[in-house]
C-alpha cells in the first residue's frame, strides 16, 4: 500500500472514531475493564468452534459488572461469507434502582444492585473483503436475550421497610451491525483495528467504538489490547469508556 493511501487510511479511521463518540463524551462517563479468554479450534478450511469467558467491571473500574461464559460455531459458506451461531450464559451484577415522590425530591422506593442469570442465543453473517492489506468486514448479529424472573428485596420509604420485589422474565431481541477494520502492516508485530457497531430494537439503543491491536505467536497465541467507548441510549445506563484485554487459544 502507498504510504499516500496509508495516509488517508489512517485519517479516515481517525475520522470514523472521532465523529462516533468524542462529541457526546462527557464528565459523567464510567469507566470499566473488559477481559477475556478464548479458545478455538478449526475442525477443517471452514468449520471452527471455540469457547469464550469474560468479565466486565463498571464504577470507574471498582464494581463487577458482568461474568459470562460463551461458545459459537462458524462456518465459511463463501470465502468472503461466514454464517455462525452460539449461546452465552450470563450472569450481570444489575444496577440499583432509585424512584422518587412527585415533587422529584424525596425518596419512594430504593431496588439495591443484585445478581441475574441471562440467556443469550444469536446468529450472525460476516462478509469481509480485503484491499491489499486492510480488510473490511461488515457483521449482521441477530441475539435474543432472556431474563430470568428473581424475587429481591425493595426498599419502600414510605412505609420504612423492606418488601419482596418480583423481577419478570422477560425476553428481548437486538439487531447488532458491525463495520469493522484490519490492518496487517508488513513487518509489524502487531495488527491495529478499528471498529464501529450499533446495536438496534425499535431505536438504536446503543454505541460501541472500538480501537486497538492484536499480535499472534506462532499461530496457537493471539493476544488484544483495545479501548472502547460505549454511548448508551438510554437515560438509566451512563456512556462508560473501557479498556479490553483478551487472549485466544488456538488448537
Amino acid at each position: 500500500m502507498a504510504r499516500r493511501e496509508r495516509k488517508q487510511l489512517i485519517a479516515s479511521l481517525l475520522w470514523l472514531l472521532c465523529a462516533a463518540f468524542i462529541p457526546t463524551s462527557s464528565l459523567a462517563d464510567d469507566a470499566g475493564l473488559v477481559a477475556s479468554v478464548e479458545a478455538s479450534h478449526k475442525f477443517s478450511k471452514k468449520l471452527n468452534a471455540g469457547v469464550e469467558m469474560e468479565f466486565r467491571s463498571r464504577n470507574d473500574f471498582r464494581t463487577a459488572d458482568r461474568v459470562s461464559l460463551g461458545g459459537d460455531v462458524s462456518y465459511k459458506v463463501l470465502p468472503w461469507l461466514k454464517a455462525s451461531a452460539g449461546y452465552t450464559l450470563l450472569i450481570d451484577n444489575n444496577r440499583e434502582e432509585i424512584t422518587y415522590q412527585d415533587d422529584g425530591v424525596s425518596y419512594n422506593n430504593w431496588r439495591p444492585s443484585y445478581w441475574g442469570v441471562r440467556h443469550r442465543f444469536n446468529v450472525s453473517l460476516t462478509g469481509s473483503y480485503k484491499i491489499r492489506r486492510v480488510e473490511v468486514s461488515l457483521r449482521e448479529r441477530w441475539q435474543y436475550t432472556y431474563r430470568h424472573s428473581k424475587m429481591i428485596d425493595n426498599f419502600d420509604f414510605d412505609e420504612g421497610e423492606w418488601e419482596d420485589h418480583e423481577v419478570r422474565g422477560k425476553g428481548k431481541n437486538v439487531l447488532r451491525s458491525r463495520l469493522q477494520l484490519e490492518w496487517d502492516i508488513p513487518k509489524c508485530k502487531f495488527d491495529p483495528f478499528a471498529s464501529v457497531e450499533f446495536h438496534t430494537t425499535r431505536d438504536l439503543e446503543k454505541t460501541r467504538c472500538i480501537a486497538g491491536v492484536s499480535h499472534t505467536v506462532k499461530k496457537t497465541h493471539s493476544f488484544k489490547l483495545y479501548y472502547r467507548y460505549q454511548v448508551s441510549g438510554s437515560s438509566s445506563e451512563p456512556n462508560i469508556h473501557m479498556l479490553g484485554m483478551g487472549y485466544t487459544y488456538k488448537f
